[in-house]
Parts: structure tokens; sequence; C-alpha cells
């Protein structure tokens, strides 16, 4: 069964896709890529793959070339994980570089074209991508990950301090205060733990 709705808590698509595989608040682990189906469910819910690429994929491939895609996600994401993780809490220095080389790799496959297109203000003149195979799929996800590594400041990516969640986040408040990664996740059990532990301890003083 695929899980929905996606969790997009993390402020950046980047750290959404980290957050495919979490433990929200005290509940299970859920993996939202853990097969081809959960792997275009959230493409297509983070609106990275246009809604008619999708359905031209899924006529012409096979459930299994999904499910191969989706594999190649979690190891993706498996790695960039632990890349987060060992550098949270700081910028990232120059010489990381090479080791985000793996997504310069994925990069490398892109098939990009300029279009012109027209709207109410007149013409535009953008790029587009041919989504020829299922592969093509990752190059948003890698996209999204180097944009995380060159626009957002490692010193501000945070875990939610709730004790069983394990979503990440970056921290945009304007105190960079935050604590949780929603408060209707984890900030508002929180709140309601401490209450307790004060009612009880006003009942053992009491008592």
């Amino acid at each position: 069964m695929v899980p929905s709705p996606a969790l997009l808590v993390g402020d950046a698509t980047g750290l959404d896709f980290l957050n495919t595989l979490a433990t929200p608040a005290a509940d299970a682990p859920i993996d939202w890529i853990a097969d081809g189906a959960g792997l275009l469910a959230w493409l297509e819910q983070t609106r990275l793959v246009p809604a008619d690429a999708l359905a031209k994929l899924r006529k012409e491939a096979r459930p299994v070339a999904f499910d191969k895609v989706a594999d190649e996600a979690r190891r993706l994401r498996e790695w960039f994980r632990e890349f987060v993780k060992t550098r949270m809490g700081r910028p990232l220095p120059a010489r990381d570089l090479a080791a985000l080389e793996p997504l310069n790799l994925i990069l490398a496959r892109d098939e990009r074209y300029s279009r012109l297109t027209a709207d109410a203000n007149g013409l535009t003149l953008g790029t587009t991508r041919r989504w020829t195979s299922p592969d093509m799929l990752l190059l948003p996800i890698a996209e999204a990950l180097a944009r995380l590594a060159s626009e957002e400041d490692f010193t501000f990516v945070k875990a939610c301090e709730g004790p069983a969640c394990s979503l990440l986040f970056v921290d945009h408040t304007r105190g960079r205060a935050r604590r949780w990664c929603s408060m209707a996740l984890c900030g508002n059990r929180a709140k309601q733990a401490a209450h307790r532990h004060r009612v009880k301890v006003q009942r053992d003083r009491e008592g």
C-alpha cells in the first residue's frame, strides 16, 4: 500500500526527499518510496515531475522499471542522508564538492532544451526536459539535493526534537528557534507531555 499523503515539512525539497523514510512522532517507520508506485505517487504529490510526463512514462514502461528506479532512489536517499547528518549544524565548505560527485553523475544524464512558451503576459523562453525513460525520474530529485547543498546554510539544518521522530528540516524562522517537524505532529505532543509532567509533579508535592 502506498503511504499518502507525503510529509512535506522539511522546508526544502531535498529534505522532504530524505523524509520519505521517516518515523514521524511515535509511529512506526514509513517508506514513501518503498516501490515504483510509491515513487511515482511522491513525485506527483511534490510536482517534481509534470503530470503529463508521468502519464507518458506510465504508459510506456512496465512497473518493474519503476521499481528499479525506486531502488536507486532509496540508495541515493540513504547516501545523502548520511552526508547531511554528518555535516548539519555548520556551513558546507568547498572541499565537500568531491563527496557530492554522485549527484553530478546523475545530473549528467539530463536531456534539456530551450523552448518558447506563452502565457497571459506574453512569450517566455524557458527550458524543458525530455522524459525518455523511468530513470529520468531521478533527475529532479538530484537537482533538489544539489540545491539543498548549494543554496541552504547547513548551519540551520536540524532534526526534529521529538523523542521518536526522525524528520529533518531547515530552519527558516526569523529567530532560528524552530524545534519541531511540525506543531501538529511533535510540537503538540511535546506540550501535552510537558503538561502531564507538571500535573504529576504538582500531585506529588501535594500528596
